[in-house]
């Protein structure tokens, strides 16, 4: 593991997901999950994250595209409070579950509504 790559993603993984959700994720890991979650901090947050070349805003609705498309709810739901927490908007949100639709198709998007209806609730936003 390089270090230095690792302590730029946990940054990152906190700022964008929040300390809580990180304490949480990396603090209920064992023997078995701990090395998927230094991966996941490492190489998503550190290596790709970490990268200057797309602001965080363009990430955060790029992965909200991939896991609607990839049906992934439950990291689907994480990534919209990311998003919100990157300044994505929930009428940007509306539009990129849009596109889902037109592209990946209809029940995909139907899908994402009901995870951000619900997250935007979980906010005291019930829309």
């Amino acid at each position: 593991m390089d270090q230095q790559t690792f302590d730029k993603g946990a940054k990152i993984r906190a700022e964008v997901l929040g300390t809580d959700y990180v304490a949480k994720a990396t603090g209920n890991a064992d023997d078995f999950d701990t090395p998927l979650q230094e991966l996941v901090t490492e190489y998503c947050w550190g290596a790709v994250w970490g990268r200057d070349k797309l602001p965080r805003k363009t990430r955060s609705m790029l992965n909200l595209a991939m896991l609607a498309v990839l049906n992934r709810p439950q990291e689907l739901r994480t990534h919209i409070r990311g998003a919100l927490n990157n300044g994505v908007t929930r009428e940007e949100i509306r539009e990129v579950f849009l596109q889902v639709g037109a592209y990946a198709g209809v029940p995909a998007a139907v899908d994402s509504f009901r995870q951000a209806r619900e997250v935007f609730a979980e906010q005291g936003d019930a829309t």
